[in-house]
């Protein structure tokens, strides 16, 4: 039996026909809520109201419980999240004001951050973060990885591809839709025309002087995760002073071992990720930059007990797991913070005491609080005590907007371990 879809459907409550008292005035289309709310994602049961003519990934006007105008967003009536509100306030957003925005997060990028000066692997577009709620673009080299999760993202891609381009100084993109949310959203590939020239299978970049290869065929979300970028360049300057030892456990294609390897000059370096497209490209990786290191294919857990076992110890251990929260559901959600907690018992067996201890968390529906707590609890049951030096996230390219603080998904925390 095949397993279930990461994004199983279920049918929204349709909101009322019936149009409200005093709506004959509204701006239309528009859609009324139930609640007041200034979380950008507005769910089935929050809506009270749509206007007939309110089509899938339309911009309509938001109007509150009491019929005053309460911002502007997507609409998709078949969504699990129908209504995206990308703007409040009385100020209607129309489709220029939507393209000011991208020009204003390629902005942010370019000339505020000069993300250009120091790598060629960069997020040029972060969705809800700078209010395009469905959008992520990623600039690797003259290559633009593009992820929609949205219908009123979907339908308005095709004008904003040669303004990205243009604004970016690139060529060539790749479009990835996840089938599931394709389905749940009705987007339809056929809407947006292919390029020219096909999209490519790979392209080379350099991040910090670390020559990389992003794979777009096999690689997880839009190939490379650049919202790590600084913390591998920390990393690699830690681990320097920590005895040159290093292990990365979830490696995935190599980016905390091979900053450790190529910047910190760390001679020792090990690799551990269960994906064996994964090790097969870290290995490449480590080609380019002409560096010999040790990259193992095998589970976490599994290889991470027999070290523990054979006494085989570390000067500096990061861990990185993939995603492993996915689910609001309480037993599904357990399931996963079982394993973050599993994953840093065994991380902190294999490392030596008063050494470089660096954990990560990508799952958005886990806290700050939460994270920290877990890892806590791991390091106390194994008789270890974390000295935290302090916590980070992602990069300033991956802003959080303050009504959507689910943004802040990345969470690192940095550790000497006693």
């Amino acid at each position: 039996m095949p397993p279930p879809p990461r994004y199983p459907r279920r049918e929204p409550s349709p909101a009322s026909s019936a149009p409200p008292p005093g709506s004959e005035g509204w701006l239309r289309p528009w859609a009324q809520m139930k609640y007041f709310s200034f979380h950008p994602a507005v769910y089935p049961n929050m809506i009270r109201a749509v206007s007939p003519d309110a089509g899938a990934g339309d911009l309509v006007h938001v109007y509150d419980k009491e019929g005053q105008l309460f911002g502007s967003g997507f609409f998709n009536p078949k969504a699990h999240v129908p209504l995206r509100v990308l703007q409040h306030g009385e100020n209607v957003l129309t489709e220029e004001a939507l393209d000011a925005r991208l020009d204003a997060a390629l902005e942010l990028r370019l000339k505020t951050l000069r993300l250009n000066e120091t790598t060629e692997a960069w997020r040029a577009v972060h969705s809800d973060g700078d209010g395009l709620s469905g959008l992520v673009v990623d600039r690797y080299a003259d290559v633009l990885s593009i992820e929609v999760t949205t219908l009123g993202i979907w339908r308005r891609l095709r004008r904003w591809l040669p303004k990205l381009h243009e604004a970016l100084g690139t060529n060539l993109h790749v479009i990835e839709v996840d089938p599931d949310i394709a389905r749940i959203e009705a987007i339809r590939r056929a809407d947006i025309p292919e390029a020219d020239v096909p999209a490519p299978k790979s392209v080379r970049i350099r991040e910090n002087n670390v020559r990389y290869q992003v794979n777009f065929e096999d690689g997880h979300k839009t190939g490379f995760f650049c919202d790590q970028r600084d913390n591998r360049l920390r990393f690699a300057r830690l681990a320097q002073g920590h005895g040159g030892r290093v292990l990365d456990l979830c490696s995935y294609t190599g980016g905390f071992a091979l900053s450790a390897r190529v910047l910190g000059g760390c001679e020792d370096v090990t690799g551990v990720d269960l994906d064996e497209k994964a090790i097969a490209q870290a290995k490449k990786n480590a080609d380019l930059n002409q560096v010999r290191m040790d990259w193992v294919h095998a589970d976490t857990f599994t290889w991470g007990r027999q070290m523990h076992q054979n006494g085989t110890l570390w000067d500096a251990v990061v861990l990185d797991p993939p995603k492993l929260i996915f689910s609001r559901d309480a037993e599904e959600g357990q399931l996963g913070r079982n394993k973050y907690y599993d994953m840093n018992a065994v991380a902190l067996n294999l490392l030596k005491r008063g050494g470089l201890f660096v954990t990560c968390s990508c799952s958005g529906l886990l806290d700050v609080a939460e994270f920290e707590d877990i890892v806590m609890r791991a390091a106390h049951r194994n008789k270890r005590r974390l000295q935290i030096i302090d916590r980070t996230g992602a990069g300033a390219d991956h802003p959080v907007m303050s009504n959507c603080p689910d943004g802040r998904y990345l969470k690192v925390l940095w550790c000497i371990a006693w």
